[in-house]
């Protein structure tokens, strides 16, 4: 019998992350900025990498420290990309 140790199923977590980047890149639209942009903004050498984790390709995915550094060069506030 399997035991689940946690209180969140991966699926919710995929869906968390989803969010997420959904609402950066649509705040980074809004700014009229491009990925390249914001990437280098926050200290991301790599657009690909930047891509990737504003896409959920390959598993990547923001971080906090990401995700701080995004609210700032965008002007809002963190908790608008959690929302």
């Amino acid at each position: 019998m399997k035991s689940e140790f946690s209180n969140s199923s991966s699926e919710e977590i995929a869906r968390f992350y989803q969010n997420i980047s959904k609402k950066v890149k649509l705040l980074r639209e809004q700014k009229k900025r491009t990925q390249l942009d914001l990437a280098l903004d926050i200290g991301i050498k790599s657009v690909a990498f930047y891509s990737n984790c504003e896409n959920n390709r390959y598993d990547k995915h923001f971080n906090l420290e990401h995700l701080y550094k995004i609210a700032k060069a965008l002007e809002v506030d963190i908790c608008e990309l959690l929302q």
